[in-house]
């Protein structure tokens, strides 16, 4: 698979739209994206879902499963923290703690596609906002399979913006069991394809581009910093963390 480069991950579109746009832009919020990898076939497959259409924010598009911080996610028990690098890492011009985005990830995957992510154990009697399901199943998040591969901000002068980090993880450490996954709300369609199926999909620029980091991680065994992408005045601008 041809990995993109960094001017990719954002369309011509986005680049005119800041030219000639002069309204204020939008504060991006924060978000966080899981990646999951399945290694029990020939070739190593990704979980992608399509967003429904009603959204006004990449209607009909496939993405992996993610979605905005709550408050209230930092706050959770888990059974491990993340790798001290990967802290490291997300503490890159963000005042927010690591661990939320990781928990962050793993609580969309839940909502989106009933995935239990982490370990059996007790949890305590009150759970955080938006954690009740996965605490009364004395389900414990666990971080440390949790790898941080990538930051991008959503360009200028959309309705909607984000500031999203992106984790990989191997769905045979991380998962509880091999249950299916299942269509809700936010995604349907939701499947375990290669790489290269997965980038003959109706895909987000920036999801392609993070396609090309995980084949370069699975492929080449590389140890690669996360991209970091973001748009300034004069374009986009990319750094490795």
């Amino acid at each position: 698979m041809k990995k993109p480069d960094f001017g990719t991950a954002y369309s011509r579109e986005d680049a005119a739209e800041v030219i000639i746009t002069d309204k204020p832009s939008p504060r991006p919020r924060d978000a966080a994206t899981l990646i999951l990898i399945r290694r029990d076939q020939a070739r190593p497959r990704v979980l992608m879902g399509k967003r429904s259409g009603g959204h006004d924010f990449m209607p009909d598009k496939y993405v992996f499963p993610g979605g905005r911080v709550d408050t209230q996610d930092g706050r959770v028990a888990s059974y491990s923290e993340l790798p001290e690098i990967e802290e490291k890492r997300l503490r890159y011009q963000s005042k927010r703690i690591p661990r939320a985005f990781a928990l962050t990830a793993i609580r969309e995957t839940f909502e989106e596609t009933g995935l239990l992510l982490g370990v059996h154990a007790e949890m305590p009697r009150k759970a955080p906002a938006g954690w009740e399901a996965l605490y009364e199943m004395d389900i414990a998040p666990n971080l440390e399979h949790l790898r941080f591969i990538g930051r991008a901000v959503t360009p200028p002068y959309r309705p909607k913006r984000f500031d999203a980090r992106f984790f990989m993880a191997e769905a045979e450490k991380i998962l509880i069991d091999d249950r299916p996954p299942l269509d809700g709300a936010e995604l349907h369609d939701l499947q375990w394809v290669t790489l290269k199926d997965a980038m003959a999909l109706d895909l987000p620029n920036v999801t392609r581009f993070m396609l090309g980091e995980i084949d370069a991680r699975l492929t080449k065994n590389d140890d690669l910093d996360p991209p970091f992408l973001r748009w300034t005045r004069s374009g986009h601008s990319t750094d490795r963390i």
